[in-house]
């Protein structure tokens, strides 16, 4: 009697990328591709009744997207293993798709072999994270960092509630030119490039404390 074969959904609304991905799963005989889907929606649509083991799941698509999608089939195929497939290799992606439940996480430019080594993993129970995204993960020396100034520190924390350049430019009675300075050179310092990683790093780094700002 053969063994049970792994059900694979791969969703991504590039077709090409998707039929690339099944053509080399199918030469697993251990592997079934259930389907492949172009959308988040889709697949909310259709998981129960493709039943997979595993879903293959693009972040970026339109409409629905890759993170709600997981959580969204995660409530109806508790048992099913979600891996994000992604360009993204910034750990703020990451982070969050692990976050939403995801059982691991592949940069789109990995040899299309390492899929298969995801799968097997997350069947396992395991989380897998590709070298790039792993790498991405790994917390920075903050001891070669470039410590912020005093003012630095200060629009940060403005920053970091949401201000606008403008806001906050009124608040500490500078130039928006002098904050737009300061903010680049905040992201420099920090090696963060988003508004959103600059408000994490304020909340873990104690910034935020006891300023009654609720995140």
């Amino acid at each position: 009697m053969s063994a049970k074969k792994i059900r694979v959904l791969i969703v991504d609304d590039h077709p090409m990328v998707a039929e690339g991905i099944q053509s080399i799963l199918e030469t697993y005989d251990e592997i079934e591709v259930v389907g492949t889907l172009g959308s988040g929606q889709a697949a909310v649509d259709q998981a129960t009744q493709l039943a997979p083991d595993v879903v293959l799941m693009d972040l970026n698509m339109p409409g629905l997207g890759g993170l709600s999608a997981t959580e969204i089939i995660l409530e109806q195929l508790p048992e099913t293993r979600v891996l994000i497939l992604s360009m993204h290799d910034s750990p703020e992606y990451i982070s969050t798709a692990l976050s939403h439940g995801a059982k691991g996480y592949i940069l789109k430019d990995v040899p299309t072999e390492e899929i298969k080594l995801a799968i097997d993993a997350v069947m396992n129970g395991e989380q897998y994270l590709c070298t790039g995204a792993s790498l991405s993960l790994q917390p920075k020396d903050d001891t070669t960092r470039e410590a912020l100034t005093g003012r630095e520190q200060t629009i940060l924390l403005e920053l970091a509630q949401g201000k606008s350049n403008k806001q906050v430019a009124q608040v500490l009675d500078i130039s928006v030119r002098t904050v737009e300075t300061h903010r680049k050179n905040i992201k420099r310092k920090l090696g963060i490039s988003s508004t959103a990683g600059l408000t994490r790093y304020a909340l873990e780094h104690g910034v935020l404390q006891g300023t009654g700002v609720g995140f």
